[in-house]
């Protein structure tokens, strides 16, 4: 039987340690689609293709200076009807973990620039104990 292997799917992290973890995670579950690579995608974009990812992930980084150009580049790069998961810190000053209340995105800020990047949204959820998603697509 001659059978078709997906293409490797690039997973972009700025922590050199993630990256070890992740090509660990994917040869013990012998995933041969993920590719784990280092890379600043907050000043060089992510290097993909136009509509060549399934699935963006945006996890506590919207607070950065750009996050609509952030969106906009998940936007780019993902497939007709794809899908960005955003996960952010919870708005609640008795979470005394994780980014400073000054710069932490209120739940419909978040929307609010994915909506401007493009996106529709899909639904949110509550992360217990400590942060919010948010499901768009594109």
């Amino acid at each position: 039987m001659n059978t078709v292997q997906p293409k490797p799917k690039p997973f972009r992290t700025r922590a050199p340690g993630m990256v070890k973890t992740v090509k660990l995670k994917a040869k013990m579950f012998n995933l041969d689609n993920v590719v784990a690579i280092r890379r600043d995608f907050v000043s060089r974009g992510s290097g993909l293709k136009n509509s060549s990812i399934d699935f963006v992930f945006l996890f506590n980084i919207l607070h950065a200076e750009d996050p609509v150009g952030l969106l906009k580049e998940a936007y780019r790069i993902l497939k007709p009807l794809g899908k960005a998961g955003i996960i952010h810190w919870k708005y609640d000053e008795t979470i005394r973990d994780g980014l400073s209340m000054d710069i932490r995105p209120r739940p419909e800020q978040c929307r609010h620039w994915a909506e401007v990047a493009g996106f529709y949204f899909v639904k949110q959820l509550n992360l217990e104990p400590y942060h919010y998603a948010i499901v768009m697509r594109k």
